[in-house]
């Protein structure tokens, strides 16, 4: 079998390389990390071809630098834009090389009056297949990955629990068998309250509620060392214990960030990742790095380390601290399609389309009768304004399928996908199975008049959203899923 590029993709054995790039724009840091994936087909000789990342390189570090400003509520984009320019020359790349990876505006930078014009420029800066999201859910799940403890989730068997605290937001994400079970974002993090020569200079709105809520005062120009600052910290820690606990106090709301914590079974394992857990491990104390910090950093990490209900759990130290976020999004964010599939090259790269989830349930017939509706519920879900948002079909559990029922499926396909909102979208299908080549080909014998995205070998779930790349020389093409929805049990 040959695919589109020419590749004998069934033979597909030799060695093939694609370039990451991991972004992480902070409320107090902006990292950089390049990376180069092996891919390799580790099926038979004689078995359908896949493809997957078996080696993972990273190519280069870039210093921690401090994210630039214009003022408290205005990121500078020609200094984020300098820094990355900056770095990738001395990595030796160059924007059109990067094939995967993501730039994740996080914390409370993704408030910012101007993140969503960072997004745009970053988007035409920083390489061709890059995603951009501010969402603290996916920063969080990107912090587990990059810290270890989704690896370590899944050798354990225990409920653990990612802690990544950065300078606005502590943003929590729990895990087993590598399956997310939750997530929770605080107002918790070291820049919540900053200092210049000693006494206090800015103090955060969320702070300044809670400790108006408690009965302290704290101004700008107070002494750094006053009370209500080691109050403070001492209440993030206890907050944190209760949150994980799932014991939320009505005095805790304000620290919260979007919904309480939302998994269902105890957690058993805790691990800090962020820029305060470097200020508690010190991974990399021998570094010079360029950020430095006049905050309650160092104060908060020490009231974590010394918080007696925090001692309840069992810690583990992370494989990464400061860097976790921008490790996962370089290195864990992206995997590959299976080999024999079909798309529409000119319409790729296509990003952040959203996942509708239709579960056959192994019966072709009983599950064609009930398709219409499920593709109506998807456009009233992501698109109820009936505005054009297109969306993929992500078709699980299909059974045996042979020649006729490959072409009933097509002719569903194409009937159900005429009644979008704009039906000449392009048809995008996520196939768990093996199927994408043979359903892709005979959606394009019936000569729709849309293009066809058909891809396979890919797991997501409603609420999902899926970034499609280029194809690669072996007929893949790299895919960045982004889980926004969490298991209950």
């Amino acid at each position: 079998m040959v695919s589109e590029r020419g590749v004998e993709v069934n033979n597909f054995n030799r060695h093939e390389t694609i370039i990451s790039a991991g972004i992480d724009i902070g409320t107090s840091t902006t990292k950089l990390i390049i990376s180069r994936f092996s891919l390799r087909n580790v099926a038979g000789a004689t078995h359908v071809p896949r493809i997957e990342i078996t080696d993972k390189e990273i190519l280069y570090k870039s210093p921690v630098f401090r994210t630039p400003l214009q003022d408290a509520v205005t990121v500078d984009v020609a200094g984020v834009q300098q820094i990355i320019r900056s770095e990738y020359d001395k990595a030796g790349v160059q924007p059109s090389q990067i094939e995967t990876g993501a730039v994740i505006i996080t914390g409370e930078t993704a408030t910012k009056r101007n993140a969503s014009e960072l997004l745009h420029q970053l988007s035409d800066e920083a390489g061709d297949f890059l995603v951009a999201t501010a969402g603290p859910d996916l920063e969080g799940i990107i912090a587990a990955k990059g810290s270890g403890s989704y690896e370590a989730s899944g050798k354990s068997g225990q409920v653990i629990a990612n802690i990544d605290i950065g300078g606005g937001t502590a943003n929590i994400a729990v895990f087993r068998d590598k399956q997310l079970l939750g997530t929770c974002t605080m107002h918790i993090g070291g820049r919540l309250i900053e200092f210049e020569h000693g006494k206090v200079r800015t103090i955060s709105p969320p702070v300044a509620r809670l400790l108006e809520e408690q009965g302290y005062t704290l101004q700008a120009g107070d002494p750094q060392n006053a009370a209500a600052v080691s109050f403070v910290t001492t209440y993030m820690a206890e907050a944190m214990a209760r949150m994980l606990k799932k014991e939320v106090h009505a005095q805790d709301q304000v620290l919260l960030l979007g919904h309480e914590p939302n998994w269902a079974p105890s957690v058993d394992t805790i691990v800090f990742s962020g820029g305060i857990s470097e200020c508690m491990y010190h991974h990399e104390s021998d570094e010079a790095q360029e950020a430095q910090y006049d905050d309650i950093g160092l104060q908060l990490a020490e009231a974590l380390l010394n918080n007696a209900s925090l001692q309840q759990f069992t810690w583990q130290e992370p494989a990464e601290t400061v860097r976790a976020t921008v490790l996962g999004a370089g290195t864990q964010t992206t995997e590959i399609s299976g080999a024999t599939i079909q798309v529409a090259p000119h319409e790729l790269p296509l990003k952040n389309i959203p996942i509708y989830q239709y579960d056959f349930k192994e019966n072709l017939e009983t599950g064609l009768s009930h398709f219409e509706d499920a593709v109506e519920q998807a456009v009233a879900l992501y698109d109820s304004a009936k505005e054009g948002q297109n969306f993929a079909l992500y078709l699980s559990n299909l059974p045996y399928l042979g020649f006729r029922d490959v072409q009933k499926l097509a002719k569903a396909i194409v009937q159900i996908m005429d009644q979008r909102p704009r039906p000449e979208q392009p048809i995008i299908l996520v196939i768990q199975s093996d199927h994408a080549k043979v359903i892709g080909q005979t959606l394009a014998a019936l000569q729709v008049k849309q293009s066809i995205i058909c891809i396979d070998q890919i797991n997501v779930e409603t609420g999902d959203y899926i970034d499609i790349g280029n194809a690669l020389t072996s007929g893949v093409v790299p895919v960045v899923v982004k889980t926004l929805t969490f298991h209950t049990t």
